[in-house]
């Protein structure tokens, strides 16, 4: 990673490029690392919750990249929070102007929805960043970026125990749409198989059975890349 111009303020560290301050441990990582850290996971295995607690990590200073998508918002989701939100024009808007790094589609119970990553900026040489992915998204971006700044993360949970997640969390939807939950569980199995894993090099696997221990694990993994 290129080296920041430092300055001091209140003693902490200043990066007179973007104005942010931040501790020596962070200043250490900003030194030692320049990654696009892609947590990925099966629907329902947490790895929303994993990610808005990673993002409170002040000493790990991770910048996020929102995902777009064009299914439809869901209770509880606020846009650009877990996806900036958008249509079909939108997408095609954005890939005309050549902003979309990755994109996938799905044909849904609902119709067509894609998922794709926009290049808004994002530049692993001056700061680390965290965003959801799959397998299929973390190799393009590998395509995009260059496999060495791309660290995969890979989030575990028993298939019954995710199901039982995903039936709670549907639920609680003003319109609960069983089928399409349903669709996405079986698509999980080809999207995530162990062909797709071992493309990108058999990503580190975190169990997700218990929270504050797997968060703590990966946690410590990305400190140590």
């Amino acid at each position: 990673m290129q080296a920041a111009i430092i300055g001091k303020m209140q003693g902490r560290n200043l990066d007179v490029k973007t104005g942010e301050t931040y501790s020596g441990k962070q200043k250490d990582r900003r030194d030692r690392m320049g990654k696009i850290i892609c947590l990925m996971g099966k629907s329902s295995a947490g790895k929303d919750t994993i990610y808005k607690k990673l993002l409170e990590m002040e000493e790990l200073n991770l910048r996020t990249v929102v995902p777009y998508t064009t299914r439809p918002i869901r209770a509880g989701e606020r846009e650009g929070v877990e996806y900036h939100f958008t249509d079909e024009e939108g997408f095609l808007d954005l890939q005309k102007r050549g902003k979309v790094v990755e994109d996938r589609s799905y044909q849904t119970c609902h119709g067509l929805w894609r998922y794709f990553t926009v290049d808004e900026g994002i530049d692993p040489e001056e700061s680390d960043y965290l965003l959801i992915g799959t397998p299929e998204a973390c190799g393009k971006l590998r395509e995009y970026f260059g496999g060495e700044k791309i660290l995969p993360i890979l989030v575990e949970v028993d298939d019954g125990e995710r199901l039982q997640r995903a039936l709670n969390r549907e639920r609680k939807q003003e319109t609960p749409k069983y089928e399409e939950m349903c669709r996405r569980f079986l698509a999980d199995a080809k999207d995530f198989s162990e062909e797709k894993l071992a493309e990108l090099g058999n990503p580190r696997r975190f169990c997700n059975e218990d929270l504050t221990a797997c968060l703590d694990e990966i946690i410590a993994y990305i400190k140590s890349n």
